[in-house]
């Protein structure tokens, strides 16, 4: 095997793990189990999940630190030791503080152990000019776990029960994402990525930045706000998709809308990946907040099936982009080196995005008991960010280096 068949390698295991650590966008099925089999209060069934989102953003800014000094196989085998263990244990839980514990804690901070280590590994085989697709590509597999793992979390607990659902999936994520864990590795000291034809070759030194050094550079700041107000925006829509059109359209089953998201968000990180190679990651952001925000106003407008596919999608690829653009910023911007710390210190605006989302819609359907309000901020948020990715520069290394110098 060739080292470039190896970089596919790296990059298809890479897919094939994130398409196992989605089970979290199977929570909406376990829920509606333990609510209408189990009896539990909505709170009680929602706490696991949230909980898990909450661990998942932290624990991947630990991983990312750990995998930059010991590598990623280590930590992404015990990344997905956790999903699947704390999956299994799961199907012993009866109570929501033990599935809290189960669920909530280990399966979430696997994930993000899991999650920390795909990206860097793989940008590391392939030549820097493929970092938005290799981004994509890697965060498209995560994104679309939803579309087959929702169907399949339903079937297993229509024919097995909540408890044995939980035990099947925690047993196939061992047996498959642990064994593609062990093959995922650095390149070996020396390595050069095979150079794309007609590459030209940019000027100036590689960039090699570490993350306290990141936070006195104003270019991490403006990165972290646009990742906070345009997933605040994006988790607005997907979190509440199927009431929006209960509401606006009076769909009861808005299922397919669920569907057409989640294929739009993946189809959204490969593509603006490639953009991203292409024009820079900045201008493909400019582009998606655009979009976004466009959607946005006219979100409370769409009142029919034919018109919410179109908000859904939309919505699907403004959001599905920046999960591939923003990695690749980073490690354009401070480099590969370090780049498990630093996206893990950017993430953390996702981790914020999530809170965000939820105020503005509880301040919207409060003032009004609808979600026009929650457009207009999001329109807002998102009109912001296209200004701050016109003025956002990349980072100067040279420059940095001499004011750090000088400190």
């Amino acid at each position: 095997m060739t080292k470039f068949d190896k970089a596919k390698q790296i990059l298809l295991a890479g897919f094939c793990i994130n398409l196992c650590m989605g089970i979290l966008y199977a929570w909406s099925v376990f829920k509606q189990a333990l609510v209408l089999d189990m009896g539990w209060s909505d709170a009680d069934a929602s706490m696991p999940y949230s909980v898990a989102v909450i661990t998942f953003a932290l624990s991947l800014l630990v991983a990312g630190v750990l995998q930059d000094r010991m590598g990623p196989r280590k930590i992404l085998i015990l990344g997905t030791v956790l999903v699947g263990s704390g999956m299994i244990i799961s199907s012993f839980a009866t109570t929501p503080l033990l599935l809290l514990i189960t669920f909530g804690l280990m399966t979430g901070a696997g994930i993000g152990f899991g999650y920390a280590c795909l990206a860097p590994s793989a940008m590391k085989w392939f030549h820097p000019s493929k970092k938005g697709l290799v981004n994509g590509l890697i965060a498209a597999g995560f994104g679309l776990a939803a579309v087959y793992l929702a169907p399949l979390t339903s079937l297993l607990i229509d024919s097995f029960g909540i408890s044995n659902s939980f035990l099947i999936l925690g047993v196939a994520i061992l047996l498959i994402a642990v064994p593609l864990a062990s093959t995922i590795t650095n390149p070996p000291e020396g390595y050069k990525p095979q150079v794309p034809a007609n590459y030209k070759a940019k000027a100036g030194k590689p960039v090699d930045i570490q993350w306290r050094a990141m936070l006195k550079t104003p270019q991490f700041y403006s990165l972290w706000v646009m990742f906070a107000l345009a997933s605040s925006a994006g988790l607005m829509v997907i979190g509440n998709i199927t009431l929006i059109a209960s509401q606006q359209a009076h769909i009861t089953e808005a299922a397919f809308l669920v569907v057409v998201l989640s294929i739009f968000n993946s189809g959204g990180r490969v593509v603006a990946g490639m953009l991203a190679d292409k024009i820079g990651g900045l201008r493909t952001l400019t582009i998606a907040f655009i979009m976004q925000g466009i959607n946005m106003a006219l979100f409370a407008s769409f009142d029919s099936s034919f018109t919410l596919m179109i908000g859904a999608a939309l919505a699907g690829v403004g959001y599905g982009t920046l999960l591939a653009v923003f990695p690749t910023l980073t490690a354009e911007f401070y480099g590969l080196k370090n780049y498990g710390a630093n996206f893990g210190v950017l993430y953390t605006a996702w981790g914020v995005s999530g809170f965000i989302g939820s105020a503005i819609t509880a301040i919207a359907m409060g003032a009004s008991g609808n979600y026009t309000l929650a457009y207009s901020i999001c329109a807002v948020m998102l009109a912001f960010n296209v200004l701050l990715s016109v003025i956002t520069k990349p980072v100067d290394a040279e420059a940095l280096e001499k004011k750090l110098a000088k400190a």
